[in-house]
């Protein structure tokens, strides 16, 4: 459940609980959309460590309640189901994982995304659904929630900049590369599969091109205005990680025409910009 977004009419939104079967169905049928893309869910793999079975609820439990929404209330709404590069698990260093890739997730948030995708596609087959699967790699972008790893050291800097922190910037685990993209370049492929995606078909949403974190947190620090240190902090590392995960866009380029738009360099500047303009109670 969540609030509509400032600023939009409230006649536009409606609220359900994505545990509610009866409330999702109502909330469908109320809207008559055209097309339903299902982000709604527990959304964090260091979270699913500490809360697995509320992550397989959220995400496995609430998919099948959406899907039965949409075919009891919206049978020919196309439904994009947004899953996750994670569900992947540990590839080989230098790879670029394309969608045939077996999964091998190592987190409860990276199982249930596999298995809230296998759901979906079988789902679909029984009762012929417009479905299409998507795996979204990593991406970040302004607006993004400092749980997740780059705003939060975002947000860090801009507390160091303005004097309410020390000049250390806590981190996990730097030793591990990833496929980073601009959530608004993800934006715009969810939008492309909406209109050009193939039923009954997953794509990768993701750049392509792997990154270190050691490398974007040495670029973050860059780009503050004071020195800054950067320290690990044992908190911050996960139970088990994955040391490599790059994906292949090659599907999504074919299909829809996507390639993405945003440099990384763009993206650190404007989650960076994005967090000094807050409240120091933001977050």
């Amino acid at each position: 459940e969540a609030a509509p977004p400032a600023g939009l009419p409230p006649a536009a939104w409606r609220t359900a609980d994505l545990l509610d079967a009866a409330a999702m169905r109502d909330a469908v049928a109320a809207a008559r959309p055209g097309a339903i893309v299902h982000l709604a869910g527990q959304s964090s793999a260091a979270r699913s460590f500490q809360a697995p079975a509320e992550t397989f609820r959220a995400n496995v439990l609430g998919t099948w309640h959406v899907l039965e929404a949409a075919r009891t209330a919206a049978p020919e709404a196309r439904v994009l189901v947004i899953g996750s590069g994670e569900a992947y698990g540990p590839q080989p260093e230098g790879s670029r994982t394309g969608e045939d890739t077996p999964f091998a997730p190592v987190s409860p948030y990276a199982l249930s995304k596999a298995a809230a995708e296998s759901l979906a596609l079988a789902h679909a087959r029984a009762h012929g659904l417009d479905v299409v699967c998507v795996r979204a790699f990593s991406h970040t972008g302004p607006g993004q929630d400092a749980r997740f790893a780059i705003p939060g050291w975002a947000r860090q800097i801009a507390a160091i900049e303005r004097g309410e922190a020390g000049p250390t910037l806590a981190v996990g685990n730097l030793d591990v590369v990833r496929d980073i993209g601009d959530v608004r370049d993800v934006a715009r492929a969810y939008a492309a599969l909406l209109e050009r995606g193939r039923a009954g078909v997953a794509y990768n949403v993701c750049r392509g091109e792997g990154v270190s974190l050691a490398d974007v947190a040495r670029a973050l620090v860059d780009r503050a205005r004071v020195p800054v240190e950067i320290v690990p902090d044992p908190a911050r590392m996960r139970p088990a990680d994955v040391p490599w995960l790059v994906g292949d866009p090659a599907r999504l380029g074919a299909d829809t025409g996507w390639w993405p738009e945003f440099t990384l360099a763009r993206t650190l500047d404007d989650v960076l910009a994005d967090w000094r303009s807050r409240a120091p109670s933001d977050g």
